[in-house]
Formats: structure tokens, C-alpha cells, sequence
């Protein structure tokens, strides 16, 4: 059974900083490029990053450029977003999502989800 499983979201304030995982189990996770996205309340689910072996890192959210990273530990089937100076306008559920033909910012390119994990950045 594929699953990806989100973890390490919470309330912060702002200026804060916050590790999010997506671990992911039930396929070879080095043939899927694997994204995180994120949607607020009432917002249109949103790319963030994107990390393959094939395209490497990819940017699509100019407004955590410098403050957000992705990263992935191919051993432990997990991929980080590593997110710093946190400011309320990061408030959002934020996703992972796995992909067997690369990354992309569309939600719909995607194949498998996992739950989300909610993040709250306060004033």
C-alpha cells in the first residue's frame, strides 16, 4: 500500500521555524519525484518545492525563496521541508505528493498525497 505520511507541523510564531517530513512507504521511492504543496483556508492548493533525482530541486513559490528548503535522505524514504523566518501568511495545510514523471507544480500530476499536516505561524 503506497503512503506518504506528513509530520512535524504546529503552531509557531512568526520568525519561527519549522522542519516538516513526508515519509513515504509501498513504492521505490528514488523513481518518484516527490512535492510539497500547501493550501489555505479558502485558497487554491499551491506548489511549493519539488525534489527528484531526475530534476533535482525545484522553486515554484517566490515568497519562500531564501527562506524554505527541500531536502531528501533517500535511506530513511523521507523528504524534508526545512522552513525558516516563518511569517503568517505560511499558514496553511501543508501536503506532500509523489510523482512518477517528475516534478511539477500541478496538484493533478501528481499520483499519491499524504494527509497533510497543518502549520500555524501567529503575529
Amino acid at each position: 500500500e503506497v503512503q506518504l505520511v506528513e509530520s512535524g507541523g504546529g503552531l509557531v510564531q512568526a520568525g519561527g521555524s519549522l522542519r516538516l517530513s513526508c515519509v513515504a512507504s509501498g513504492f521505490t521511492f528514488d523513481d518518484y519525484a516527490i512535492g510539497w504543496f500547501r493550501q489555505a483556508p479558502g485558497k487554491e492548493r499551491e506548489a511549493v518545492l519539488c525534489i527528484s533525482d531526475s530534476d533535482g530541486t525545484i522553486g515554484y513559490l517566490a515568497s519562500v525563496k531564501g527562506r524554505f528548503t527541500i531536502s531528501s535522505d533517500n535511506a530513511k524514504n523521507t523528504v524534508y521541508l526545512q522552513m525558516n523566518i516563518l511569517k503568517p501568511e505560511d499558514t496553511a495545510v501543508y501536503y506532500c505528493a509523489a510523482s512518477t514523471t517528475g516534478c511539477s507544480p500541478s496538484v493533478t500530476w501528481n499520483d499519491y498525497w499524504g494527509q497533510g499536516t497543518q502549520v500555524t505561524v501567529s503575529s
